[in-house]
C-alpha cells in the first residue's frame, strides 16, 4: 500500500471512530434529558387540571388572549385590580370572576363589530390570585415558621422538614393538624415526636392545600 493509499484509509478510520463516538454523546446527552421531560409533562398535566373546567379568574393572574390570524389583537395581559383587562381595538373587558371560556366569548363578542367571525381563544398562563389558597403552613415551636407551596404528596413530615424541623421548646406529641371543611375545621393529632423519633408514621397524614400544622411549645 502506497503513503497516499494509507493516508487515506486512515482518514477513513478517523471520520467513522468521530461518527460513532458522536452517536454516544448525542445519545447520552438525549437519555439525560428525558427525567427533566417528564418532570415537566408531569408539571404541565398538574397545572391543565388545575384550570380546566370551573376556574374562576381573579386579580392578578395572567391571561394570553389569542385571536386567530389576527397577530395585531393577540396579547398578554395581566388582570387589573378592578377585575378588567385591555384588549387592544375593544378596549376593557371584565375578566375577574369569569372562566377563561367566558372571557373569550366576551372578547368574541366584542370584536364581531370589526372583524367577522373572530376565533379567540383565552389561556391562563399565571395563576397568581389563587397562590395562597394553596399553601401548606406550619406554625409554632419549629425552627423556621413557613407558609410553603403545597406538592402532591406532602405529608405532615415533609413540611415540618422543611420548616427547620422542631425546637428546642416543642411539645412534638400534642402537635395538631387543622384542615378547613365546608363548614367547620376539622382537627387531628399528630404525634410528631413518635414520627421524627421512632419513625411511627401512623399520623404522618399526607397534607392538602390550606392545611396547618401547629407545634405547641411546653408547659414549664
Amino acid at each position: 500500500m502506497d503513503f497516499d493509499a494509507y493516508k487515506q484509509v486512515k482518514m477513513n478510520l478517523f471520520r467513522i471512530v468521530s461518527a460513532l463516538l458522536a452517536g454516544t454523546v448525542l445519545l447520552v446527552s438525549g437519555c439525560a434529558s428525558i427525567p427533566d421531560a417528564a418532570e415537566g409533562k408531569e408539571e404541565a398535566s398538574r397545572f391543565a387540571s388545575y384550570v380546566e373546567g370551573d376556574y374562576r379568574i381573579g386579580v392578578d393572574d395572567r391571561l394570553q388572549i389569542t385571536v386567530w390570524r389576527n397577530p395585531e389583537l393577540s396579547v398578554t395581559v395581566p388582570v387589573r385590580p378592578d377585575g378588567k383587562i385591555s384588549v387592544p381595538l375593544i378596549g376593557d373587558v371584565q375578566a375577574g370572576g369569569n372562566t377563561p371560556t367566558q372571557v373569550a366569548a366576551i372578547v368574541k363578542e366584542k370584536l364581531s363589530a370589526y372583524i367577522r367571525e373572530p376565533n379567540v381563544a383565552v389561556i391562563l398562563t399565571e395563576l397568581r390570585s389563587h397562590e395562597f389558597l394553596s399553601r401548606v403552613r406550619v406554625t409554632g415551636a419549629v425552627r423556621t415558621p413557613r407558609s410553603m407551596p403545597h406538592r402532591p404528596g406532602m405529608t405532615v413530615l415533609d413540611a415540618v422538614l422543611e420548616a427547620g424541623s422542631i425546637n428546642e421548646f416543642a411539645a412534638p406529641n400534642r402537635t395538631r393538624l387543622y384542615r378547613k371543611g365546608k363548614t367547620k375545621t376539622e382537627v387531628f393529632d399528630i404525634n410528631l415526636s413518635d414520627i421524627l423519633i421512632k419513625g411511627k408514621l401512623e399520623s404522618n397524614f399526607e397534607l392538602r392545600p390550606g392545611d396547618v400544622v401547629t407545634v405547641p411549645e411546653r408547659l414549664f
